[in-house]
């Protein structure tokens, strides 16, 4: 396989900031991506999430599988035309759904049965079709393995059992995407918060070899410090000259541990969805815009953001907004924490390459 570049260009303790070179641009790390799971970041037209600083956003296999169905998206020039987003794209491989739907899906070692949400009807992916969807119908530039993500917590025989259907479906995933030049293929270490699991699915991950490496299977259950405890096991197994991707994660500290911890590229929903139900995101956690005390209070989110969103309204105009259930507010507060999590990353990568991350780091602790 050839990887894309991926440089790292300082580092402080295990954190590191760099960038990770696409056909279509570069990708700075530590970066966050976008849910854009339909071919859409909810509320949000794809100039505002490019004017919020994104580089890259996430799509899901499994819910573009079904609508508007892979063979559609390849006829009509895949999806970074459908969708006019022209910078890179990572599709999930539909392994999320795989815990998330367990009452609509029947799993074997072979591949998933889903029946679809929508109409009912029956599916099947396995990890050869997962790729064909992702890399040939979907055009994406980052294309993840098919794997099997328990939720937590869960008996440990079925976290193992997960681990070792994932670590199969990696190298058949391998096997299917064979020697495409212009897109990246990413394996994901499973294994629950169990250390010795993980390690073994690191280490079979990393003789295979990949261009990247996610930790997947986790914040699905467990407390923050069992997720932490687990990536001070993982991350250091993955090799250094590769993107690391944290699969999920998560809420501004959970990140900002996490980058302590050497990890690279993160998605999570919580942006978008935070703000379609009236939170605003700060580095003190998210403000409740629909409470009372702002109703009369004209300062804008952040004054100093490069967002209109965030400077060009008041709390007052936002809190009416939702008060009225204008669609509106829906969109200004997705797009304000989307620009908030971008900036936070952009503050995370100064931060590194100035040696001033540890700074940075406690102040987040303090804050809680």
């Amino acid at each position: 396989m050839t990887a894309f570049g991926f440089t790292i260009a300082a580092a402080e303790g295990l954190a590191r900031t760099g960038a990770l070179a696409t056909t279509r641009g570069e990708i700075r790390t530590p970066g966050f991506m976008p849910l854009a799971t339909a071919g859409a970041v909810k509320a949000l037209s794809m100039d505002q999430v490019a004017a919020a600083g994104a580089d890259i956003v996430l799509a899901n296999t499994y819910h573009l599988m079904l609508r508007p169905g892979g063979e559609r998206l390849q006829r009509l020039g895949g999806l970074h035309k459908f969708m006019g987003w022209q910078k890179p794209i990572l599709t999930d491989s539909g392994g999320f759904q795989v815990m998330s739907l367990a009452q609509l899906r029947r799993i074997d070692d072979d591949g998933v049965n889903f029946r679809s949400h929508i109409d009912g009807n029956e599916h099947r992916l396995t990890p050869e079709r997962a790729i064909e969807i992702q890399a040939d119908q979907i055009g994406a530039d980052i294309v993840m393995q098919l794997d099997e993500c328990p939720a937590l917590p869960a008996p440990i025989e079925e976290v193992e059992r997960a681990m070792r259907r994932s670590l199969n479906w990696a190298k058949r995933c391998k096997r299917a995407f064979g020697a495409r030049q212009s897109q990246n293929l990413f394996a994901i270490v499973q294994g629950g918060v169990d250390r010795q699991l993980r390690t073994a699915s690191a280490n079979a991950l990393l003789d295979e070899g990949f261009d990247g490496y996610a930790i997947g299977g986790l914040a699905v259950g467990e407390p923050q410090p069992e997720m932490l405890a687990t990536l001070d096991v993982t991350a250091p197994l993955l090799p250094n000259q590769r993107p690391r991707y944290l699969m999920g994660v998560g809420k501004p500290h959970d990140i900002v541990e996490a980058v302590a911890r050497g990890i690279d590229l993160f998605d999570c929903v919580i942006p978008t969805r935070s703000g379609r139900h009236g939170q605003a995101w700060s580095d003190a956690g998210p403000i409740n815009i629909t409470n009372a005390r702002f109703s009369e209070d004209l300062s804008p989110l952040d004054a100093a953001s490069d967002c209109p969103a965030s400077r060009d309204y008041s709390k007052a105009y936002l809190h009416h907004l939702f008060k009225a259930n204008e669609l509106l507010g829906q969109t200004l507060l997705s797009w304000h924490n989307l620009a908030y999590y971008q900036s936070l990353m952009g503050r995370i990568r100064g931060s590194i390459a100035a040696g001033a991350f540890a700074a940075l780091r406690a102040g987040f602790a303090t804050s809680r």
